[in-house]
């Protein structure tokens, strides 16, 4: 199959009444659950950019111990760190990370991804080409859990399929883009720049975990906003080997919802006036394919409800058009 094929918009031009700003301070916000080693290997990655014109918000959403007074022990004022009163979970916690804010760009970073040293730098170059692009995408590559560089099936089919073919710097959006994303989405949420007014503008459904990157980035295609893609390797995203015997590896869920968001946004792509967009929602190929996939470990597993689940969103789409 050859790489999904997207219109390139060579023009530096913003969004509609978008004022533009030379990017000074990026916002790095930081919603923290999880592993302290791999926490601690993101904020020394931030700690370690070349250029150093950022501010990291860290937002503890749990209890682990120590965490408070490894941040207190940074003495890095740049650096802040909060830990909530209550579990806000995935969405309040991103919710709350994204009223920090208090620039004009932020990143909402994985707690267990490595910014490469260049990774503001790089940012900093595309915004200086592009002004008031709304998100940037820039080079990634992927680790394991050891930090090692790795190739998953994933993500070679991320970016020998679905992935266009860009070279340097490119400006996408419209249409084009919102089909080749539905197709199969490529993007790395946790290494994408935003411009904050756009996600503040839109904000994170309170339906969605999983697939709330692709619901977010869909919403500011139909509104107009761009994207700028760099081919310039400034990030890590880790990818974590799933246990084969895990309960939650094949229970379906995550598909579930996934296809009830692509059946709901191709009717309002419909309504947009992009039928080639809601007829690549309601294939969602990529994700049927990747619900095939786990069949056999849910059966292997004797995980029946799993597998019964993984069958029903591999094999249905939505209703012709």
């Amino acid at each position: 199959m050859a790489a999904t094929s997207v219109a390139v918009l060579r023009t530096g031009a913003a969004a509609p009444n978008h004022r533009i700003t030379a990017m000074t301070t990026l916002d790095v916000l930081l919603p923290y659950y999880g592993d302290v080693a791999l926490m601690q290997a993101a904020v020394r990655s931030v700690l370690a950019q070349t250029d150093r014109d950022w501010r990291l918000t860290v937002v503890d959403d749990g209890r682990e111990p120590g965490v408070p007074e490894w941040f207190a022990e940074l003495g890095d004022p740049r650096v802040r760190y909060m830990r909530n009163e209550q579990n806000l979970g995935v969405t309040g916690n991103y919710r709350k990370c994204l009223g920090l804010a208090e620039h004009e760009y932020l990143v909402f970073m994985g707690t267990d991804d490595i910014m490469l040293p260049n990774y503001i730098e790089t940012i900093r170059d595309v915004l200086a080409a592009h002004p008031g692009v709304a998100m940037i995408q820039p080079g990634v590559e992927v680790i394991g859990s050891d930090g090692a560089v790795s190739r998953t099936l994933a993500d070679e089919a991320k970016r020998r399929l679905y992935a266009p073919r860009t070279r340097g710097l490119e400006l996408l959006g419209g249409e084009e883009l919102a089909v080749s994303l539905l197709r199969g989405n490529w993007l790395y949420f946790p290494s994408i720049c935003w411009r904050t007014d756009a996600v503040r503008t839109m904000g994170f459904r309170d339906n969605l975990e999983i697939i709330q990157d692709l619901a977010l980035i869909v919403d500011l295609l139909q509104a107009g906003e761009r994207m700028a893609v760099s081919d310039t390797l400034c990030f890590q995203y880790r990818r974590h080997t799933v246990s084969i015997s895990s309960k939650s590896a094949f229970s379906g869920s995550r598909f579930t919802e996934a296809r009830r968001y692509f059946l709901d946004v191709a009717d309002r792509l419909d309504a947009h006036g992009w039928p080639r967009a809601a007829k690549a929602s309601r294939r969602h190929l990529s994700a049927r394919i990747h619900a095939l996939t786990l069949v056999p470990g849910a059966v292997r597993n004797r995980q029946w409800d799993g597998a019964r689940t993984l069958l029903r969103n591999a094999s249905a789409t939505g209703r012709a058009r």
